[in-house]
């Protein structure tokens, strides 16, 4: 079993950046990639980012690939979104997943999800 728990929302004016961390844990979360997505009001929940544990090979959302950017620390089992330049149209629930074996991109791969954080961007 994993278990995530996401931190570092909050409320942020236009071209401010924020930092969200994503605490992994169970034995078995370095054989997934570790994914961000989000959740805009009414919208579906859209993939953002992601990042294999092993390699590093890391994907981007077409709309965040300029400003956004993920890592990893492996020995604290962490992923971490580095988001820039932020806009209101980034204002969302931004989860932390794990999954993607097959398609990091892919919402439906992602087995595991954290209970999300709020960005909230305002213009």
């Amino acid at each position: 079993q994993v278990q995530l728990v996401e931190s570092g929302g909050g409320l942020v004016q236009a071209g401010d950046s924020l930092r969200l961390s994503c605490a992994a844990s169970g034995r078995t979360v370095s054989r997934f990639a570790m994914g961000w997505f989000r959740q805009g009001p009414g919208l579906e929940r859209e993939f953002v980012a992601a990042i294999s544990w092993i390699g590093g090979t890391i994907y981007y959302a077409d709309s965040v690939k300029d400003r956004f950017a993920i890592s990893r620390d492996i020995a604290k089992k962490m992923v971490y979104l580095q988001m820039n330049s932020l806009k209101p149209e980034d204002t969302a629930v931004y989860y932390c997943a794990a999954g993607g074996v097959w398609n990091m991109r892919d919402r439906s791969e992602y087995d595991f999800w954290g209970q999300g954080t709020q960005v909230t961007v305002s213009s």
